[in-house]
């Protein structure tokens, strides 16, 4: 039997766009194992950051099929999963999608797992989130930021 994996991602930006990060911890449930990474960018938004977090923390994941549960705050990588707009969205090519580099991406490591969605109010007491949301904050803030540069191409930076 495979063991569950829990993911807990956030993403930050201060400015949006602005300054940002991310901060992921995984955990298999029933041991010890535990890993914990941030990332922060020069210039990025929120949502690349929520979204490139998710993406991550699953291609971390070396072993294939998978159990894994993905909390996060993120309601817009949420919905996009649960009201199932990413199949509309590659339907039409991503036409006037935001973020279409990142969601090919996720779209490459979703079906390599069995992976559910669970939405977390964030900063509203769940520890592992508000750790996480403190380590995004903190990534963005680092000397030497990582270049998403995707992003700053697509918007003139």
């Amino acid at each position: 039997m495979r063991k569950q994996i829990h993911i807990y991602t956030d993403g930050s930006s201060k400015g949006n766009p602005g300054p940002g990060g991310y901060a992921i911890f995984i955990e298999i449930v029933g041991t010890t194992y535990r890993r914990i990474l941030s990332e922060g960018f020069r210039f990025t938004t929120n949502n690349r950051m929520e979204l490139l977090s998710v993406i991550v923390g699953l291609e971390i994941i070396a072993k294939k099929k998978q159990n894994i549960v993905v909390f996060t705050d993120s309601k817009y990588v949420v919905n996009t999963i649960q009201k199932d707009w990413i199949t509309k969205w590659k339907r039409n090519n991503f036409h006037r999608i935001k973020n279409v580099d990142l969601w090919i991406r996720f779209l490459n490591i979703f079906h390599q797992h069995f992976i559910l969605f669970q939405w977390i109010k964030g900063h509203h007491m769940n520890y592992i989130n508000d750790y996480c949301d403190r380590l995004s904050v903190k990534a963005s803030k680092k000397k030497h930021l990582k270049i998403d540069s995707i992003y700053e191409k697509n918007n003139q930076v």
